[in-house]
């Protein structure tokens, strides 16, 4: 990988790190529907303006179907899930939690392609679940009686990604743009019965709530995938998710630094387990990452 291109891993990083401290910024003020249903229109109408500039179709006569299961497990579920529990835990354990959705995805091959699983991948997997164990004991300690909900929700967020990770191995072949474009849309229609169902937010101020809004929807959703577009295609697939191993640097960061969210040892030492057990889940090794990868 070059340096450019490492720089724009970093730039991913930073902005889907700063997903969940947006989340965090708005989630309560807003609701997490109302949010989750801007962020994806947002994300939709912009990757639309992207479509018309460079001429891409979508073919969603063709593709409906598929545009809906990947928007759904993808992106409106996981976003949603996300988006509650955001209301009650920091950022850092967002973003932590964020990572094991690799691990899932190995599970769930597993079950769905009965794929194996060798020794090293199943003490990865040991010690990604009591990074998380060790995270979710001590965080719960602070957090109110909901605090284990939202645990739970956040990890039912990366089983969804898992899901829909194994689903791309069967689903039709679509180019990744049309994949992003197609699943916004679908996500957004998903979630506009699910917004309806819950009360309007009466008042969002445009400073911070309203800015945290607009910067989810178009910046940490519709340019970041555009970046992860470009490393896929200047480097391909593998190099291009090693990113899951820097969001949570990033979430941790963004929170302690503009949010005063404390950094402790729990935090450090279950956010290392779940990162180490995830990169022993997928066979990562930082060869991966500036080795040949195409």
């Amino acid at each position: 990988m070059t340096l450019v291109g490492f720089a724009r891993l970093l730039l991913l990083a930073a902005l889907w790190g700063g997903s969940f401290l947006f989340m965090r910024m708005a989630a309560s003020a807003v609701g997490p529907t109302w949010l989750i249903l801007a962020r994806v229109g947002l994300a939709a109408i912009f990757l639309w303006l992207v479509a018309l500039w460079f001429k891409k179709g979508l073919r969603a006569s063709h593709y409906w179907r598929h545009y809906l299961v990947l928007g759904f497990f993808n992106s409106a579920l996981p976003f949603l899930l996300f988006a509650y529990a955001a209301q009650t835990i920091s950022a850092s354990l967002l973003s932590i939690l964020n990572a094991t959705a690799p691990m899932w995805a190995a599970v769930i091959a597993r079950v769905w392609h009965k794929s194996e699983l060798s020794m090293p991948k199943w003490v990865g997997m040991g010690a990604g679940l009591t990074g998380v164990a060790v995270l979710a004991g001590f965080e719960s300690m602070a957090l109110s009686a909901h605090g284990m909900w939202a645990i739970a929700a956040g990890l039912a967020a990366t089983l969804s990604y898992g899901i829909a990770t194994n689903y791309t191995k069967v689903a039709p072949t679509v180019d990744s743009f049309s994949n992003a474009y197609g699943s916004m849309w679908a996500a957004t229609l998903l979630m506009i019965p699910v917004a309806l169902a819950t009360p309007i937010p009466a008042e969002v101020p445009m400073v911070p709530t309203g800015l945290a809004v607009l910067a989810l929807g178009i910046v940490c959703s519709g340019v970041a995938y555009l970046i992860y577009f470009r490393l896929i295609a200047d480097f391909g697939g593998v190099s291009a998710l090693t990113v899951a191993f820097l969001i949570p640097v990033f979430g941790t960061f963004w929170g302690a630094w503009l949010l005063g969210e404390p950094v402790t040892w729990s935090t450090l030492i279950g956010g290392l387990m779940v990162l180490m057990g995830t990169a022993m889940v997928t066979g990562f090794s930082p060869s991966t990452l500036f080795g040949r990868t195409r």
